[in-house]
């Protein structure tokens, strides 16, 4: 059993807008997020790079107060490099003087050890110390005296507050900067979407404001991008359009047509219902049933006209055996009464491939031996189907009158019938040969042949395999 679509699968139909602002949202979004981490980051640089300066210029003061007298170590230390740290209140500093031994000369006992081994370069680093991250600095230094040498280490540690509420405010500051920049881009984006989906308001505009029947091309100014859009929908009304004039002239030929036979077949049937004598009824129904075969076979043209002009716009075509299609559009145009007519049949052995709807080659076939048959004579019906390069080449001729050459290109035009054509014919089967063969990118012609007869000469491009 075949599984039925649920109605709740349907997607629901997207939009332009909404695609937009996704993708062009979404990426502003990834540079606002890539631009806020990047402030962060070097919000964070600055301030560490601004109060290491002031840490190591410290140290540096201190070091250089710190002198080697009689083997001992004296510090003159200078309270103005710890001031430039102590400018900011919220923060604590911690300052120590060690010899190489590790031995404390002055200042706090418990500092914690640096990773590395000191040297003459300072050397930063962060470590925990009176329950907070605290920033340190460590340097060393040789100091030599008349009577001695010895190595001095100073270690100098701030807290971190002041640092980190500078890189707070700087983050802060490029947050509004981002956010402004946001927004402003924000307007940016629907101002930008909004023009660009202009001509698609104006396209929609021009289409509501037009009458059913206006299918005129749009010529309202569009960008590049959707010239092929607005290109294919004035190719799609210049087809609904013209299927739509050809519409209107089948329906009107049509009600012509039909018009006189249903006239005339009520007329027929008031003056049976009239007639008291047998042999005047009789004749009265023998004319209903001429009447009445005339309207019917009238309409099956003219929906066979229909079925053509339908399948012929389609065009959907497949690779079509033409020797298979004569075979079967002969066998179903020739009468089953008897006296069944004589036909000559030759069909070339090569293979007669084109590109086409069977359905209606057949049904071209059929009326081209149809009227072959009702005004081709008593002779034999002769067809032929060859193959050159590039056509395969179906001749189909009789023994009747042949053609007035003035009438050779006006009977391929509908309800038009030659002048001496018989009477009770509808003027539709060679304006369908017509179309079918014209929807193939074929061609066909009509000549008169030698010694009296029409030959019918339908040229169609040939599929080679």
């Amino acid at each position: 059993m075949a599984a039925v679509p649920m109605v709740g699968d349907a997607r629901a139909p997207s939009s332009i807008r909404r695609t937009l602002w996704l993708y062009l949202g979404g990426l502003m979004a990834l540079f606002a997020v890539a631009l806020f981490f990047g402030a962060r980051d070097y919000g964070q640089r600055a301030a560490n790079r601004s109060y290491d300066h002031l840490l190591v210029s410290s140290a540096l003061s201190i070091i250089d107060s710190v002198a080697l007298v009689e083997a001992q170590w004296q510090v003159d230390l200078p309270y103005a490099a710890l001031d430039l740290l102590a400018m900011a209140p919220e923060d604590r500093v911690f300052y120590r003087v060690s010899d190489a031994r590790n031995q404390t000369v002055t200042g706090y006992d418990d500092l914690p050890a640096p990773p590395r081994t000191p040297t003459d370069r300072p050397q930063l680093f962060d470590a925990p110390y009176s329950g907070e991250t605290v920033r340190f600095v460590v340097v060393s230094r040789r100091v030599s005296s008349p009577s001695a040498q010895a190595e001095v280490r100073v270690q100098v540690g701030q807290t971190r507050r002041a640092r980190e509420a500078l890189a707070q405010d700087m983050v802060t500051r490029a947050l509004v900067a981002i956010v402004v920049l946001s927004l402003l881009s924000l307007a940016l984006v629907a101002l930008g979407v909004h023009r660009a989906l202009r001509p698609l308001v104006r396209v929609e505009r021009e289409l509501s404001r037009r009458e059913p029947s206006d299918l005129r091309p749009l010529d309202a100014a569009t960008p590049q991008e959707m010239d092929q859009m607005v290109g294919a929908l004035n190719r799609f009304m210049g087809r609904l359009s013209t299927s739509n004039e050809t519409l209107r002239a089948f329906m009107a030929e049509a009600a012509h047509q039909m018009r006189t036979p249903l006239a005339a077949l009520r007329a027929q049937a008031q003056l049976a219902l009239d007639d008291d004598d047998p042999e005047d009824m009789r004749r009265s129904l023998q004319a209903i049933e001429r009447n009445a075969t005339h309207m019917s076979r009238l309409l099956n043209q003219l929906l066979s006209d229909a079925s053509v002009i339908h399948r012929a716009n389609l065009q959907r075509f497949a690779p079509v055996d033409l020797a298979e299609t004569v075979h079967q559009a002969l066998h179903e145009a020739l009468p089953q009464a008897l006296p069944a007519p004589r036909v000559q049949l030759a069909v070339t052995r090569e293979p007669a491939w084109v590109n086409g709807d069977a359905l209606l080659l057949r049904e071209a076939i059929k009326n081209l031996i149809d009227n072959a048959l009702k005004y081709g004579g008593d002779g034999a019906l002769q067809l032929a189907l060859t193959t050159d390069d590039t056509h395969c080449v179906l001749t189909i001729a009789d023994h009747g009158p042949g053609i007035a050459p003035a009438d050779a290109e006006r009977v391929f035009e509908r309800f038009a019938r030659g002048e001496g054509a018989a009477a009770g014919g509808a003027g539709l089967g060679l304006a369908i040969v017509k179309r079918v063969v014209d929807s193939h990118g074929g061609h066909i012609d009509l000549s008169n042949r030698v010694g009296g007869g029409l030959i019918a000469t339908i040229r169609l491009p040939r599929r080679h395999a």
